[in-house]
């Protein structure tokens, strides 16, 4: 049986202000942006400086699970993939964007009663 990292310890460290951050979200665009900012914050612990990150490497897609998408340039890396394939970070990324899409959809469907109680 192969060696497998867990990176929960970390993932545990990053939640409650995540969580926090999702709870005081106003539209789906912070959802977005708090997703992106705690998924830099898990890789960032991890790679330290081994990596560097940018804006598309982790986004929250909406139509299919796992609900995010990494990037190209990022499964190009001999570093990122070493510890991609041999850890729990993609079902930690999957816990976070879960958590961003319940939210998002939340927000979406008070958006649209928000807009028609404006229009009546």
């Amino acid at each position: 049986m192969a060696l497998q990292f867990s990176f929960t310890k970390v993932e545990n460290e990053v939640l409650p202000d995540f969580r926090k951050k999702l709870n005081l979200a106003e539209s789906t665009e912070d959802v977005r942006n708090f997703f992106f900012y705690a998924s830099m914050e898990v890789l960032g612990s991890i790679f330290m400086d081994k990596l560097n990150f940018d804006d598309e490497d982790i986004t929250l897609i909406l139509d299919r699970e796992p609900f995010y998408k990494v990037s190209q340039r990022l499964f190009s890396s001999e570093d990122f993939m070493s510890i991609w394939n041999d850890s729990d970070l993609p079902r930690v990324l999957g816990r976070f964007a879960k958590s961003a899409m319940q939210r998002y959809k939340r927000l979406e469907k008070y958006s649209e009663k928000t807009d028609t109680k404006i229009r009546k």
